[in-house]
């Protein structure tokens, strides 16, 4: 199901705020890997309904996301 792009936004924003926190990285930083990710696409496509999961649950998916893509970690 897709979500109002108004709505997106809001996600988007709690996302990457939370993702910036939990990292500790900049908020540019968590702003470039989360419109990188694999799970922005799932997200605004409408994927499995992830819009409707919390900040928190979608950072660490984020979070898992990109230590699997770097093998180490959050990059700096």
């Amino acid at each position: 199901m897709k979500a109002d792009r108004v709505l997106l936004q809001y996600v988007f924003e709690g996302v990457i705020r939370a993702f910036s926190k939990r990292a500790h990285i900049s908020l540019r930083k968590s702003l470039d890997l989360f419109y990188k990710s694999e799970l922005y696409t799932e997200i605004s496509e409408g994927i499995s309904d992830m819009h409707c999961r919390s900040d928190e649950y979608l950072a660490e998916e984020l979070r898992r996301e990109v230590e699997g893509n770097t093998g180490s970690g959050v990059p700096q």
